[in-house]
């Protein structure tokens, strides 16, 4: 009788797990809605071009102290370093445990000055997950600006620089990212009417 007892908590316990990790499982798999980007022509007649070359350390500051300073961190902690490749590390709160994240991405400057940071690879702890649902959980729980467009289906982050606002209406469009070389040149467009 006592066995018949454990017995039956077992598998009752046992089809919970099951249904659990089903349910995970189910989940992961079902298609993210798609945010779709197209740049829009900037009429930039009006405006004087500076070029500026630096490099990933200082690059690496004025991104993170931005992030810092515009509040974008939202309640998931993160910080992004420049290396041979964009990272991107985080850490969540789940179940009142501090859960760390890292992802890369290469950078691919475009030729209207946008650049897109396409997916190489997502780690939650020492587990490697599935790209889109990382990057669809990183699109829903984390504050982005309004000029960065989270694509999980296409594995990319779409940076709209055009978009971006900066005091005086300066726009900043980037020319070179080659990381490896530490080369990177950005050019700012000053305003002149």
């Amino acid at each position: 009788m006592r066995n018949k007892l454990w017995r039956n908590l077992f598998i009752t316990l046992l089809g919970i797990n099951m249904l659990i990790i089903i349910g995970l499982w189910v989940m992961a798999g079902l298609p993210v809605e798609e945010e779709s980007y197209s740049a829009p022509k900037a009429d930039l007649d009006s405006y004087v071009p500076f070029k500026i070359q630096t490099n990933k350390q200082d690059l690496n500051q004025v991104i993170n102290h931005y992030l810092d300073k515009e509040g974008l961190t939202g309640p998931v902690d993160y910080r992004v370093v420049l290396g041979e490749e964009v990272e991107l590390y985080g850490t969540v709160s789940v179940f009142s445990n501090e859960i760390q994240m890292k992802l890369t991405f290469d950078p691919i400057p475009l030729d209207n000055g946008d650049i897109v940071l396409q997916q190489k690879s997502i780690y939650v702890g020492k587990l490697q997950l599935p790209v889109s649902y990382v990057l669809n959980f990183i699109k829903d729980r984390y504050q982005m600006p309004e000029w960065v467009y989270i694509q999980p289906k296409d594995e990319k982050i779409y940076v709209s620089l055009q978009k971006m606002k900066l005091k005086s209406d300066i726009r900043v469009k980037v020319d070179e990212f080659d990381l490896a070389n530490d080369q990177i040149l950005v050019t700012l467009m000053v305003p002149v009417k």
